[in-house]
């Protein structure tokens, strides 16, 4: 008789030093939101602050209003987005999911009842105080390892914006902006998003 598997209800039941994968991922029956980087559980920090959740609200707005009618597609956290560097898709291989704080996802192919499969066209990465290196440093390669080919990360506090795009495989720095005026995507070349309606209300 093959041994019986425990039911995972608590996050304290995982084994941090352990890696894990998309189907033990399904399996868990908490109501934690977690990401799996490399087969390694990363807690989700506290709820956001007001300030992120205001801009998380103005980008999605100012977004999904410019893409009605369009191919691509925005969303929000929490939203799964299974990264894999090729090979089986199955859900035992895929060992990274994230849940960006918005991504847009210009093939339809991509897009399945549980998120996305593969990398999105483009990301933003709204900081917090708890997630600056996270965002800075592991989510960074991780979007210019998997093929993310545009990816913003946003300081409420500072209201500032930094644009990176892929080349090469690494990501260059194409702009970054702090004071009114445009600031255009390069996935999206008619957006151009205004920099004071992305922190209205910060």
């Amino acid at each position: 008789m093959a041994p019986t598997v425990p039911l995972i209800t608590d996050i304290a039941q995982l084994d941090p030093s352990q890696r894990y994968t998309y189907a033990d991922y399904l399996s868990w029956k908490f109501t934690d939101v977690v990401e799996l980087i490399r087969g390694r559980v990363l807690r989700r920090m506290a709820g956001p602050a007001r300030a992120h959740q205001r801009c998380s609200m103005n980008f999605s707005r100012l977004v999904d209003t410019f893409l009605l009618g369009k191919t691509c597609q925005v969303f929000a956290a929490p939203f799964d987005v299974r990264l894999t560097t090729g090979g089986a898709n199955g859900n035992q291989q895929i060992r990274t999911v994230v849940q960006p704080d918005l991504c847009v996802v210009c093939e339809p192919a991509k897009l399945d009842a549980r998120g996305c499969l593969g990398a999105p066209d483009w990301i933003i990465e709204i900081v917090s105080p708890g997630t600056a290196i996270h965002d800075t440093r592991t989510k960074f390669d991780l979007y210019a390892e998997n093929g993310v080919a545009e990816y913003w990360i946003v300081y409420p506090g500072e209201q500032s914006i930094a644009v990176f795009v892929l080349q090469a495989g690494e990501y260059q720095a194409v702009g970054e902006y702090y004071e009114p005026g445009l600031v255009p995507s390069h996935t999206l070349p008619e957006l151009a998003l205004q920099w004071a309606d992305v922190f209205a209300g910060v």
